[in-house]
Order: structure tokens, then C-alpha cells, then sequence
């Protein structure tokens, strides 16, 4: 996903959180995204395997990976993390893990949580993660458009749009490629992106660590 952003030349990489939590390699993550990202917010995952969230709230497959997360990160990883926010503004966007009503643990799954966040926010765009999920909503006078965006959809940042760029690891739209967004703001346009990536060598990691096999099943769904 990185040699593809490469190709594109952004300006800046922007990381909506949950840099670790279900994947077999939490420290290299949190190596590449502290080299990359200008911007890395923290999310519910990250917030657990640190130990500031309780692992109860989750459930039984994911309290296992973010308890196996917490022994497995380096110091110098738990540090960097600890220094994160799940929330931030930058160049007429912004930014949130989960929404802006609830930025740690609320899905934008709804029309009505999209449509809150949008009233609780001022900037044209607003970026959310946490959902694994693809989206594209836009806010016309009080009426909402769009919805699910799979690879290739293309956006017109007219007026003022919600977008969830989906998931790297763990998609769970049905496609479980990589996923990444490109933002213009210069042209005001977005583009929906996936990549291919060796599934079954990320699937044989989690399983040699002990992770719980159902997240490494889904890895090939993306459910």
C-alpha cells in the first residue's frame, strides 16, 4: 500500500488510528506510520492494547489480540502511541478515528450518525475511520447522498463530504484488499483505492503467534 502511495506523491499521509490491534506485527506498524504519517490519530484499539480502554469492552477475539498486542509492543511503540489523539484539523479537513460525536467508539454506520457528525463539524470534509468500512457522504442543504465506496469511486468535493477511506487490515466490506484514500484538495476530488497484498503470509503470522484463527480467516473475505 505504501509503494502505491509512493507512486501517487502525496503531499502528506494522514493515518485515521487503530495502527495496531489485530495483526501479528504491531511494532513494525507503529515503525512505518511514525516514519510516514504526518498526521496518525489513536483509536479504540490502540487505547486498549495501551491499556487506557478496558479489553471487556470488547469481544472474546479481539479482548485475545489486544491482550497478545499490549505484551507484544515495545516500549519506544507504547510511547509513541501514548502521545496520539483521536482527533485532528488540518488543511480544511477534519479528522476523526470514530466520529465527531464520540471520536474513540462510535461507527459512522448510519445515516444518522454521518448526518451528526457532519452538523457537529465546520470544515467541507471530514475523514473517519474505526468501521472498516468504505464510505462517501455527502451533505447537500439538509439532505444526505452517497453511501458505500468501493474501489475506484471517484468524489467531487463539492459542498460538503463525509469519507471513511476503509481498512488496511481487516476490511469488512466484503473486499479484502488494502484500502486507501486519495484526497486533491487542490482539485477538489477523492479517489478510492485498493491494493493486493500476501493475504495467507499475514494469515500464517497471525496463526504462529497464537493469534485467534478466526481473524486470520476473515483476512480473505474482508468481513
Amino acid at each position: 500500500m505504501l509503494e502505491e502511495i509512493d507512486a501517487w506523491a502525496p503531499e502528506a499521509v494522514w493515518c485515521l488510528g487503530d495502527t495496531v490491534g489485530y495483526g501479528p506485527a504491531p511494532n513494525r506498524c507503529c515503525e512505518l506510520v511514525s516514519e510516514r504519517a504526518d498526521i496518525c490519530l489513536v483509536g479504540n484499539h490502540d487505547l486498549v492494547a495501551l491499556g487506557i480502554l478496558d479489553v471487556e469492552d470488547f469481544n472474546d477475539e479481539a479482548a485475545a489480540a489486544a491482550l497478545w498486542t499490549r505484551n507484544a509492543l515495545e516500549p519506544r511503540w507504547r510511547d509513541y502511541l501514548s502521545t496520539l489523539e483521536p482527533r485532528a484539523v488540518a488543511d480544511g479537513a477534519q479528522l476523526f478515528h470514530a466520529s465527531a460525536r464520540d471520536p474513540v467508539w462510535e461507527y459512522v454506520l448510519s445515516a444518522e450518525a454521518a448526518y451528526v457528525s457532519l452538523l457537529m463539524t465546520e470544515a467541507p470534509l471530514v475523514l473517519v475511520g474505526h468501521s472498516h468500512v468504505a464510505l462517501a457522504i455527502g451533505l447537500d442543504a439538509e439532505e444526505l447522498h452517497g453511501g458505500l465506496a468501493p474501489v475506484g469511486t471517484e468524489i467531487e468535493l463539492e459542498g460538503r463530504w463525509l469519507l471513511n477511506p476503509g481498512s488496511v487490515g481487516q476490511p469488512r466490506d466484503g473486499d479484502p484488499h488494502a484500502a486507501w484514500l486519495a484526497v486533491d484538495t487542490r482539485e477538489k476530488r477523492a479517489r478510492f483505492h485498493r491494493v493486493a497484498y500476501p493475504i495467507e503470509r499475514t494469515q500464517a503470522r497471525m496463526l504462529e503467534s497464537g493469534l485467534p484463527p478466526p481473524l486470520a480467516e476473515r483476512l480473505a473475505q474482508g468481513i
